[in-house]
Order: C-alpha cells, then structure tokens, then sequence
C-alpha cells in the first residue's frame, strides 16, 4: 500500500508538526487558566447583555486589570481574575451590574495557587498513567506475536504515537493562545483513547494477517491490513469529528475549546494511528533483519 511505501513523506510531516509545536511551546508557553494556577471565577445573566468592550472597561477602571470576558449562551458573562478576598468579590459584583441593565449573580468560584498546582500535578500523573496503563495493556494483549516484531515493540510505537497525538494538539493551542483548564486535560485523555483504538484495530488486523501468513514479506502484510481497516478509521473518525465541529459552531462558549481540540487531536490520532504507527513497525522489522 502507498502508505508503507511513502512512508518517508509521512514521517517527515510528523517530524515537522511536532517541531513547530515544542517551538510554540517554547516561545509562547502554556496559558494556564484557573484551574492550574488560581484564580476566581463569577458568571452572571443579564437581561440586556453588554459588549465585551464595556465590561472590560468597567472592570479595568474598577482595578480588574487583566480580567478575562467570556460570553455565554444568549444572556450570560463569565469573567476569570486573580484570587479575590470576599470584599473584592463584592467589588466586582458591583462593577458588573451596569447601570440600566439587570444582571443576576449565577455563581462564584475561587481555586487558590496551592490547590491550582495540586490539579497540576495530577494532571501530568493522569497523562503518564494513562500511558503507561495503555503500554502494559498492548504488551499483554500481543504476547503471542513475537516474529517478525516482538510484542513489547507494539506497545513502545503506540507511545511514540501517544505523544505524538497530544503533542501536536497541543502545540496548536499554544499557537492559538487558548487557555489551558482541567477540560484542556480531559480532552488530551480523551485522545489518547481514541487514538489507541484506531492503532489497535490495525495491529490486530496486522497480527491476523501474520497467522493467516498471507504474505511472507512484513512490508506486504502491513500494507494490506492497512488497507482492510483504511476505510473504516478514516469513516469513523470523520463521524465523530462532525459531530464535534457541529458542537464548536453551534453549542454553547464554554465547550468550544473543548471540542476544537478533540476536532484537532482526533485529525491527528487517526493521522498516526494509519500513517505513522504501522509504517514504523516496518522500519523495526527491516533494521533488525539487517
């Protein structure tokens, strides 16, 4: 299959993503909601609601320099600040009830630094046992194909295609300066599941094909499990990423990073779990018969 064959090409551009990523990454670093670095938030519904412009000025004037305005559904306002005592929430509950217009205060909530850096490091343990329980399992699960590839070479691609798929996503919102939250983290776990089970239906195709031995060359045998489970990824992911896109046009402000994401990191997990995963089973195969 043409996959297997130009798989130079597909590398390349794997290479390349990834290194503009760790450069945005690099350059622009992460900008860490609330969430992780502390915070408070308040959502309030207006009959009428303002533009953006005139909250950000009322809140600027009031001494919320840096306060950030988010829309909400038809009628709500979400603003995140630094950590507030309960004077300063008074204060900014004051300056968002606009003059001539009726606002309702919906909820308020506050994460202090120390809690923001323990969701921090939770966070990384969550990606890192998610990985490795993800490893273990593939491990396990083709125990029984040692020739040409051992099992434990299975597992260790579908890491390099697991950072790979959250890498780049990533780097994207780097790049975008979208704010990174808990949802931000879900949404790379969320990843990483579906991205492992598109690479796990083309190994197990693979290792099918082996027992059947319908070719003796590895390079062939790739090629036509990828072939056999091709239209199948590409349909499945293209359905998901519809319904996805649909909810970024259509739902509601808080889900549209969420959902752009997981758009983006599903692109990129069928992505490597076709072009990437399998291709790279071939270059083990050949460097070790050398």
């Amino acid at each position: 299959m043409f996959i297997v064959k130009y798989r130079k090409i597909f590398f390349t551009i794997s290479i390349i993503t990834i290194a503009l990523s760790f450069f945005a990454m690099a350059t622009k670093g992460f900008n860490a909601g609330i969430d992780f670095k502390g915070g408070s938030i308040i959502e309030v519904s207006y009959d009428k609601r303002p533009d953006v412009e005139t909250l950000t000025k009322a809140l600027e004037k009031a001494g919320f320099e840096g306060a950030r305005v988010q829309m909400a559904g038809e009628s709500d306002v979400m603003v995140k600040t630094r950590a507030l005592s309960e004077v300063e929430r008074q204060n900014l509950s004051s300056t968002l009830a606009i003059k001539g217009l009726q606002m309702e205060e919906k909820q308020f909530s506050s994460i202090g630094p120390t809690i923001g850096k323990e969701l921090r490091s939770k966070a990384w343990y969550a990606i890192i046992l998610v990985i490795l329980g993800i490893v273990l399992f593939i491990a396990y699960a083709f125990r029984h194909v040692s020739e040409p590839i051992s099992s434990w070479k299975y597992g260790m691609i579908t890491t390099a295609t697991l950072l790979h798929d959250i890498i780049v996503p990533a780097g994207v919102f780097v790049w975008l300066g979208k704010e990174v939250d808990v949802l931000f983290i879900v949404a790379l776990l969320s990843i990483m599941g579906v991205s492992v089970h598109d690479t796990i239906v083309v190994f197990d195709r693979i290792r099918e094909n082996l027992r059947l031995k319908v070719s003796n060359d590895f390079a062939t045998t790739v090629g036509t499990s990828l072939r056999q489970t091709f239209t199948r990824s590409i349909n499945t992911s293209l359905t998901v990423m519809i319904v996805l896109a649909t909810l970024f046009f259509f739902g509601p402000a808080s889900t549209k990073d969420f959902s752009l994401i997981l758009w983006i990191g599903i692109a990129v997990g069928t992505y490597s779990s076709v072009f990437i995963a399998s291709p790279l089973l071939v270059v083990l195969e050949k460097r070790q018969s050398r």
